[in-house]
């Protein structure tokens, strides 16, 4: 069964290679082990989303496009980097923007990402994966999205370090140890989901 994947980019730079790229693609290549595809990564401060919690903010709000596309993808990659030890500002507006999802939901009480999968796709230096991580997946999990084991990958530098992902000369070993297991694991998930979703609400 073949899967879709799109990569939403939480990089605070509007242009240019960035280490969420870096990591983007790392897990790009594990899930073409899997017959899921990348279809597109989305550089969202490149794009006009809008500040706000709901799924259209008005005129020129680039998140509508974006929503549609996310949804009709099978796989979610969330990529942010860490700021002062947290994800970025970026990260936290994508998020905030899917809150829309709490009030959307279907006649059998699903949300719009019910039956989706998301993983997160983290890099920076020092510290903040593991806070990074419990705030995406809060967020996501709350507004519908499935999470499976092993769902992030992520790298971190040298304390006080200047070396970026993006600059390593090799990707290191267990980078790629824990993209091939986030990816093996979301896969599956997802083509499990996708023969058969969540039953929904069940009737009083």
């Amino acid at each position: 069964m073949a899967l879709s994947a799109i990569a939403l980019n939480c990089s605070l730079k509007a242009k240019g290679d960035s280490s969420t790229d870096a990591m983007i693609r790392v897990l790009a290549e594990a899930f073409g082990k899997h017959d899921a595809k990348l279809t597109e990564t989305i550089r969202i401060s490149a794009e006009n989303v809008k500040t706000g919690v709901s799924s259209d903010e008005g005129d020129g709000d680039a998140w509508p496009a974006i929503r549609q596309k996310i949804l009709a993808a099978d796989i979610l990659i969330f990529g942010t980097p860490i700021w002062m030890g947290q994800m970025g500002s970026v990260a936290k507006r994508v998020l905030e923007r899917m809150d829309a999802f709490l009030s959307e939901t279907d006649e059998a009480g699903r949300q719009p990402s019910f039956g989706k999968v998301a993983v997160a796709a983290i890099v920076g230096n020092e510290d903040g994966a593991h806070i990074s991580s419990a705030q995406i997946f809060q967020s996501l999990n709350d507004t519908g999205w499935t999470i499976p084991a092993a769902a992030v990958c992520y790298w971190v530098g040298e304390a006080m370090g200047d070396i970026d992902f993006k600059d390593l000369s090799k990707t290191p070993d267990k980078v790629l140890e824990t993209a091939a297991m986030t990816a093996a694991n979301a896969a599956h998930l997802a083509k499990l989901l996708k023969g058969k979703t969540y039953p929904g609400m069940p009737d009083n």
